[in-house]
């Protein structure tokens, strides 16, 4: 966690950074000047990322709460957060002194804002947004809930504009080129296939995960992710890119002009879209209000460029190989190191996270860590998103288990891999849960189905054994992975959840596979691969049928596996993929970890 901002004025050469009682009393100025009685902040960009620029984390600088999620509301009197139970403890250590109330989202007896605002303030007041970092069915949604309390919406007003004297800039990092030899499609191709989808239409393309995909073109601008941030414009004749001109190279710029694509200013978007002339295609989910709102004549559809990005190529499907190979070995290299160095003392869980980082750096086309590592230890694996700070690492010592879920960004594909390390003594309770685990990871990661299944059909595979033992975990089961892009994709399309995912499992997608057990206070288990979508057979009725190849390259350590608990087809199976990890990976180990990778896969 960060210093708290709110516990002093630091002084700067040039300014203040204030205390959080006086930045919210800087907000509430300009909410009298402007007829506002609530001001609501998000925790979202105008690109409705995962991750959010430091330019429009405007929450955290407001209130001094630094966790990824929480909505912070301000009224002429009051304030309060919003957030869920991961960050419960935190924010009640940061809000303190701050006059912010933390509101626990889920929790019995706990308002929603709407409600609250209808509680607090009278019929015709108005409640503002920044209609920029808002996304239009966000936006909708408020208005319609406001509305039965007797309150208005406004939308056009970024305070944080005037009050942050300090504020990031804009990310500037350079953009740059996603070669063919990565892609398998040109930028050009990928424009005249989403034409044919729009005809004589327009769309705008606000996901940064959707610009990447169509322009192959990568920036560092968001964190763990590497996504230029702009808006793409496309019209039958036209398209454009909407990006700070300082960000693009003449080598780039040079080939945005081959591929068709005409370079605007990132603030230009809006007026460009008042002028045009034609219906656009714009999702509502992911396009914020203030882009919507210039729209004349708006297509509200599911985005046909999320649509088409699942599916991946050959070229890239050849790609996740190779990087799931290189990442295998890394993960092959640590785990090792780790089951040697842990005893001797002195390890941590951040100790852990930053040496399997330097494994993976040593892996060509590395370029970063693809999401903050969850290295749980002991009680801390029961935590599901938990990733160690300098105020929770703890000692990791040999005995227990070692929860570890990491991923790594090659130019060549995306990683997202979990496995749990026993370091020594485990409990009969810790087996059971290993097992139980890896029978619900085995089912799911085997199944074979009828095409148009979809992934909550096939969820229960996950969850059954685990179920007869009145156990269940929380977290879907398996999202997308792009290559070279999100390590979650298209999140609200193909998924393994409880929850109703209507979309088709079909042939090129990438999917994970990652049931687990959480047992609070004691320890967490959880087995995880990437996935491919591929044919399986044609089958006697109903056909085609599909099942997974498993593109992640690691092993599964056999020591705390009950094997009793497994049917022969699961241990058949399970001691196939372990044979498929040696083979794959042998060639690209020296001759020390090539034997240790041997001996740790031997059939069970």
């Amino acid at each position: 966690m960060e210093k708290l901002q709110h516990q002093n004025i630091v002084s700067t050469p040039n300014r203040y950074i204030l205390k959080a009682t006086e930045k919210i009393e800087a907000l509430r100025a300009i909410m009298r000047r402007e007829g506002i009685s609530a001001f609501i902040t998000p925790s979202t960009d105008p690109h409705a990322g995962e991750y959010v620029p430091e330019r429009w984390k405007s929450r955290r600088w407001l209130t001094g709460f630094t966790g990824s999620a929480g909505i912070a509301v301000v009224t002429t009197d009051q304030a309060a957060l919003w957030t869920d139970s991961r960050y419960f403890l935190q924010a009640a250590e940061q809000l303190a002194g701050t006059g912010v109330e933390l509101m626990k989202e889920k929790i019995e007896g706990t308002p929603t804002i709407t409600e609250w605002l209808g509680s607090m303030l009278p019929q015709g007041s108005v409640v503002a947004v920044d209609g920029w970092v808002n996304t239009t069915a966000e936006v909708e949604n408020l208005e319609n809930e406001l509305k039965a309390y007797g309150l208005a919406l406004r939308t056009d007003i970024d305070p944080y504009a005037e009050i942050w004297t300090d504020r990031p800039a804009i990310p500037q990092s350079k953009a740059f080129i996603q070669g063919l030899e990565y892609t398998g499609e040109s930028a050009a191709s990928k424009i005249q296939r989403i034409r044919e989808k729009i005809g004589q239409n327009a769309i705008v393309v606000s996901s940064l995960e959707e610009v990447a995909w169509t322009l192959n073109l990568r920036a560092d601008d968001v964190l763990y992710t590497p996504f230029v941030l702009g808006y793409v414009l496309i019209t039958p004749a036209d398209a454009y890119l909407y990006i700070c001109k300082e960000k693009v190279m003449p080598e780039v710029a040079s080939y945005l002009k081959d591929e068709g694509v005409s370079i605007r200013e990132y603030d230009a978007i809006t007026a460009d879209l008042q002028a045009l002339r034609m219906p656009v295609y714009v999702q509502p989910e992911k396009t914020n209000f203030a882009v919507y709102s210039a729209i004349s004549t708006p297509i509200r559809k599911e985005s046909v460029v999320e649509q088409m990005l699942i599916f991946k190529n050959e070229t890239e499907i050849c790609g996740f190989r190779n990087a799931m190979e290189k990442d295998g070995v890394a993960m092959v290299k640590w785990i090792k190191w780790t089951l040697e160095n842990v005893p001797k003392g002195g390890q941590t869980e951040l100790s852990l996270s930053k040496r399997l980082e330097e494994f993976r750096a040593e892996q060509p086309l590395f370029k970063g860590i693809s999401f903050e590592s969850i290295m749980g230890y002991a009680h801390h694996g029961a935590i599901v998103h938990y990733d160690p700070t300098p105020e929770t690492d703890i000692p990791v010592k040999a005995e227990g288990l070692l929860l570890i879920d990491s991923g790594g960004q090659y130019l060549d594909g995306t990683t997202d891999i979990t496995r749990t390390i026993p370091l020594g003594p485990l409990t009969e309770e810790m087996r059971r849960d290993y097992t139980l685990v890896l029978k619900g990871w085995i089912r799911l990661g085997s199944a074979v189905f009828p095409k148009g299944t979809c992934g909550t059909q096939l969820d229960v595979l996950a969850r059954e054994a685990m179920w007869k033992h009145g156990i269940n975990y929380l977290h879907g089961t398996g999202h997308g992975v792009g290559q070279f892009m999100s390590v979650h994709e298209a999140i609200d399309l193909h998924q393994f959840r409880m929850q109703w995912r209507p979309t088709p499992l079909l042939p090129g997608m990438t999917i994970t596979d990652e049931p687990g057990i959480y047992i609070e206070g004691s320890h967490g288990v959880r087995h995880e691969d990437t996935m491919l979508v591929v044919p399986a057979t044609e089958g006697i009725t109903f056909g085609p049928y599909y099942t997974f190849e498993h593109l992640t390259l690691c092993p599964i350590l056999t020591s705390p596996i009950l094997v009793e608990m497994l049917t022969e087809e699961e241990r058949q199976w399970f001691n196939s993929y372990q044979k498929t990890v040696y083979e794959r990976l042998a060639p690209r180990l020296d001759e020390e970890h090539k034997a240790w990778l041997k001996e740790v896969v031997k059939p069970i």
